[in-house]
């Protein structure tokens, strides 16, 4: 079977559509099923009702970041093996994106307002890690799932006693996103400067910050 030759113009076409699809709900998934779906639902008062809706917006605007950082990634790299890593995790946060979605479903929540832009932003930071090289790539993966697993366990102290169902889903996410730091490491990803660490914790707090609200 001959490979299709893809013109700038077509990635870039094909870019756009991964964004409308990140942002929209059509999102690339796995045959894994809701973790949330075992759980009976607890009546919520209206403020933790609330807080819940806010946190699970963080977690879907985090989630549309890490596909577009693993979509940028993905993209700039010339190794077959760390695509094939960035693309299998992308699906699994495309998982993510789906829990988080449905959840906020439930509680009669909506997405953030600034989804298009944090798509925006985190590729462009993820064509700079990938520009870096595989070894700072994949150590940018590890970093980045690394910070993410510590604003998942803030978030798990923050839910409301009674919003089980958000519970089990943050959990599932936690230990996905511990796995996936550990396979970048396996597979070659450094530790990156501290310098870098602090920048990458900084934009994630403009952003969680943010979405919070908005």
């Amino acid at each position: 079977m001959n490979n299709r030759h893809y013109t700038p113009v077509d990635r870039a076409i094909m870019q756009f559509e991964r964004l409308l699809d990140a942002v929209s709900g059509r999102y690339i998934v796995t045959t894994r099923p809701y973790p949330a779906d075992p759980v009976p639902e607890q009546a919520l008062s209206a403020a933790d009702r609330l807080e819940g809706e806010r946190l699970m917006r963080v977690n879907h605007a985090g989630e549309v970041c890490a596909q577009a950082l693993y979509h940028a990634q993905a993209l700039s790299t010339g190794s077959g093996e760390v695509r094939a890593i960035m693309e299998h995790s992308a699906e699994e946060e495309g998982d993510h994106l789906s829990w988080c979605r449905q959840r906020l479903q439930e509680l009669h929540g909506r997405t953030s307002y600034l989804d298009p832009f944090w798509y925006a932003g985190a590729f462009a930071i993820g064509l700079v890690a990938g520009a870096a090289g595989d070894k700072f790539s994949l150590g940018f993966v590890a970093e980045t799932e690394r910070q993410v697993g510590e604003h998942l366990r803030r978030h798990l102290d923050r839910l409301p006693a009674g919003d089980a169902k958000s519970r089990a889903v943050l959990e599932q996410m936690a230990a996905d996103e511990a796995r996936h730091g550990a396979t970048a490491m396996a597979s070659g990803g450094v530790d990156l400067p501290g310098l870098v660490r602090s920048l990458m914790g900084w934009c994630s707090k403009v952003m969680t910050g943010t979405a919070y609200w908005l």
